[in-house]
């Protein structure tokens, strides 16, 4: 929603110098940043408190290339705020009961001064608190339970935002980090949902396990943590892959996949979890006293094609997921440090700019720090531009496929000397960065590199995931009864079919989730059709992509709340 005021004054209207809407990563940097600059900065947040409504994988980087980094904008965030530092990462490539794993800690240390396990609300509250300090010294400050609904134009120039719960809000600079699903994002039409194949999907439980067990069971010390990526055929030929993250006191346990496969495979999110949970090679680590705190998703941009090279219209600047700005490159998933230099940077470019009576100089000078530092170049590498010109062909592949599936190709995989070289392949951040987005990388080498290397895993894995039920009936939700945030325009199975699937709280053969399919009979036909109940849902965004929907957030502090995230 958008409001275009006509001219006069707008003395009764509040004023900010600047807005920062969401305070995750992103928002918290450039608030930061504005309140180091003496900006008078009023942060909105839709959750209860930072972090309620936030999802992520989830490892935060400091590399050693960017302008900024948490711990140079927030001091204690990483004693405060993380849980375990990753200091081993690891590719296991699975066939069957087969896998192969590499070593991928080159990879990891890769332009990397340090890596953290975090969970967001643990994370994301501690940051608003601080951010909240900072922004008060210059008149600003955090609000919460406050859902920013649209932009503010006045001439048809952006002039400040409107939300649900306050009037509308003036601002010289607006950054809009609320997240994949941003709502002034699309408002400014600088961001859509039309194309599934520029989206992930990402699923994950998190498990509860103390301390010593976590020590144990994966050979740490405990200042020490680990990162495991899964991919080979345990996922149903989806192309994507898992992870298992050690925190503090838990394990976060989870999927991420390619929006457009999940429907052409017409595969289950909740399904491909549990696959990779049951898997026998989890049983040492999971142990039988399986206890899983909470079920989440969240789409997740993929910046290779989405990240928006220039961020901004007027005086609206977009940073994190909201400018598409997520790195997800083969095993190279980075996301909230771009989201932290961008806010940051958004900030400095106002501070530079500030004053000037050009709208877009703030922008303008944003979208060109964003290139210069290099953040550009890592979520848009321009190799992977030219590779997938001619390695995301339909022809290209399958013959890529059916040279690797022949005894040549499976000869060439499974011998010594390709061990060594497939070893340096995957700690190769060029060559990861260049990884056509298809079957080939995700599953087929995968696969028989499990098959021809691997070696077989005989435990007995006893886990028994909760069900889809279960995990939704452990959710937390504040429903806003009579206010449904997602409307279903077309209930036909062929413009709204793919959600009963696709949607992480929803499935085929459950009847209690967001969407179910029935068949109903109109004139003495059948037809199958699609309904729609938003109560379980969890703000993931994924229906708003595979069906014909009208989608916004709930209003603030509405909907789903996690304790985790």
């Amino acid at each position: 929603m958008s409001a275009d005021v006509a001219g006069g004054s707008s003395d009764d209207r509040e004023h900010f110098e600047a807005v920062v809407v969401g305070c995750g990563p992103g928002g918290a940097a450039a608030a930061a940043r504005l309140a180091d600059h003496g900006i008078e900065t009023l942060v909105l947040e839709r959750g209860t408190e930072a972090g309620s409504k936030n999802v992520s994988g989830g490892l935060v980087y400091a590399e050693e290339s960017a302008p900024y980094t948490l711990d140079d904008l927030f001091s204690g965030f990483r004693e405060e705020a993380a849980e375990r530092p990753v200091t081993d990462y690891r590719i296991h490539n699975v066939a069957g009961d087969s896998v192969k794993t590499y070593d991928l800690t080159d990879l990891h240390e890769h332009d990397t001064e340090w890596c953290d396990a975090v969970l967001r609300r643990r994370m994301d509250s501690w940051l608003e608190a601080q951010v909240h300090e900072k922004a008060s010294e210059t008149g600003g400050g955090v609000l919460t339970d406050v859902r920013v609904n649209g932009l503010l134009r006045e001439g048809g120039e952006i002039i400040g935002v409107t939300c649900d719960e306050l009037d509308p809000i003036e601002a010289d600079l607006i950054v809009a980090a609320d997240g994949v699903n941003s709502e002034l994002a699309r408002d400014a039409g600088l961001m859509d949902w039309e194309v599934p194949e520029e989206w992930f999907q990402g699923v994950k439980a998190v498990v509860d396990m103390e301390p010593d067990v976590i020590d144990d069971r994966f050979d740490l010390e405990p200042d020490e943590g680990v990162a495991h990526l899964f991919s080979g055929d345990l996922f149903e030929g989806v192309r994507g892959g898992g992870f298992l993250y050690t925190n503090e006191n838990s394990l976060s346990i989870g999927t991420v996949f390619h929006l457009d496969s999940l429907v052409e495979e017409r595969a289950e999110p909740h399904q491909l979890l549990d696959a990779l949970l049951t898997h026998p090679m989890m049983a040492t680590w999971i142990g039988d006293d399986y206890d899983e705190r909470e079920y989440a998703a969240k789409l997740v941009p993929d910046s290779k094609k989405v990240a928006h090279p220039e961020p901004y219209q007027d005086r609206l600047v977009l940073v994190g997921d909201a400018a598409g700005q997520m790195q997800a490159q083969g095993p190279i998933i980075k996301g909230m440090n771009h989201a932290v230099t961008a806010g940051a940077l958004a900030a400095d470019a106002f501070a530079v700019t500030r004053g000037n009576a050009d709208p877009e100089a703030a922008g303008r000078r944003y979208a060109r720090m964003l290139e210069e530092s290099g953040t550009m170049d890592k979520l848009r590498p321009r190799r992977y531009e030219l590779s997938r010109t001619v390695g995301e062909r339909d022809a290209v592949t399958n013959a890529v496929e059916r040279v690797l599936d022949s005894p040549v190709g499976r000869l060439a995989l499974g011998n010594p000397l390709s061990n060594r070289v497939l070893e340096r392949a995957y700690n190769s951040p060029f060559l990861v960065s260049m990884l056509p987005d298809t079957r080939t990388g995700y599953v087929t080498v995968p696969t028989i590199i499990g098959e021809t290397q691997g070696r077989t895993i005989y435990w007995d894995n006893e886990v028994e995931p909760p069900t889809l039920e279960e995990r939704i009936g452990d959710l937390t939700y504040d429903t806003d009864v009579g206010n449904p945030h997602i409307d279903l325009e077309d209930e036909s199975s062929e413009a709204s079919g793919a959600a009963v699937y696709a949607c992480p709280v929803s499935a085929e053969d459950f009847g209690g989730g967001c969407y179910r399919s029935e068949e109903v009979k109109r004139n003495g036909t059948a037809e199958t059709v699609v309904s729609l109940d938003t109560q379980p849902c969890v703000e993931c965004g994924t229906c708003a992509v595979v069906a014909d929907t009208t989608w916004e957030h709930p209003r603030g502090g509405k909907g789903v709340e996690y304790r985790e995230g």
